[in-house]
């Protein structure tokens, strides 16, 4: 998995860039907003995700993790691949999209194209657990629990990504570190997954 990149833009487009990394230049699907916030001969530094098919390999980039994370967690829902999770983030900012979906808010998603009113109710069905809590927006939508640390923040992605939802990890983190102080990132991992059944 290529997870981010830095180099130099070659050229932009209205929804990809051409970066050059190491003297090979590697065209960059994007937002319009990331696109048309670089310029030709400027540094740029991208979140990536890498999507596999049998006959191609393509390359998005984003200029946050958490808005790499969100298209990613949207393609978690079937039928929604990845131009269509693109064209939710070129739509919508990360945060309005993630209250959207914890919201139940279907007018909002419905005005993505490509996303029919059933495709909507489907994203909000699968996805309304999951999507955390926008920046500056803890206790709008189910989140991870409060002011966890850098370590703790760790640790809830490691449990994110096996498997659990953010609440699920947020919680057993802070019911961890509540019961035990100064535990680092491998034994606060270790007693979260007690805690968790596995």
């Amino acid at each position: 998995m290529i997870a981010s990149l830095s180099g130099t833009v070659l050229s932009a487009g209205l929804d990809h860039v051409v970066v050059e990394v190491g003297g090979v230049g590697l065209l960059v699907h994007t937002t319009p907003a990331a696109a048309s916030s670089t310029r030709a001969g400027a540094s740029v530094r991208l979140s990536t995700s890498l999507v596999v098919r049998e006959d191609s390999l393509t390359l998005f980039g984003f200029e946050t993790a958490a808005e790499r994370d969100l298209f990613e967690l949207v393609q978690t829902v079937s039928g929604v691949g990845p131009r269509l999770a693109l064209a939710m983030l070129a739509v919508h900012a990360p945060d309005p999209l993630r209250l959207a979906i914890a919201g139940s808010d279907v007018t909002t998603l419905t005005k993505v194209p490509g996303i029919g009113k059933k495709g909507a109710e489907r994203i909000v069905l699968e996805l309304k657990d999951k999507v955390g809590a926008p920046a500056g927006q803890a206790g709008a939508v189910p989140s991870v629990a409060p002011a966890l640390t850098t370590d703790q923040d760790q640790v809830v992605e490691a449990l994110v990504g096996l498997g659990w939802n953010a609440k699920q990890a947020g919680d057993a983190v802070a019911a961890v570190t509540a019961e035990t102080d100064g535990l680092d990132v491998a034994e606060t991992l270790r007693a979260a997954l007690r805690r968790l059944g596995r």
